[in-house]
């Protein structure tokens, strides 16, 4: 199932410089080591050591935050669009 994944600037360094990628993948379990095995270093950047994903990071399927569907056994589907927005935190000290 073709999925778009939009890539944030911070993560295009891993993706060749691309804003978007397509990704063939059931689950966003399934697009993150899909996308890990393309674009070598993503899985980290997106996901901790236990294999959660970051707090930083949010996904988001068709505008929906998988936090508050199924994480990462949100189901994909063909023509789906997937977001990846890591958190930005600054201001003053």
């Amino acid at each position: 199932m073709a999925v778009k994944v939009q890539i944030p600037a911070p993560l295009r360094s891993l993706t060749g410089g691309q804003s978007e990628v397509e990704v063939d993948a059931s689950d966003v379990s399934g697009l993150i080591d899909r996308l890990d095995s393309r674009h070598r270093g993503l899985k980290e950047r997106l996901c901790d050591a236990d294999g959660n994903l970051r707090s930083y990071v949010r996904i988001f399927v068709n505008d929906e935050d998988v936090r508050f569907l199924k994480e990462k056994a949100t189901p994909l589907k063909t023509g789906d669009t997937v977001a990846i927005v890591p958190a930005i935190a600054g201001g003053r000290g």
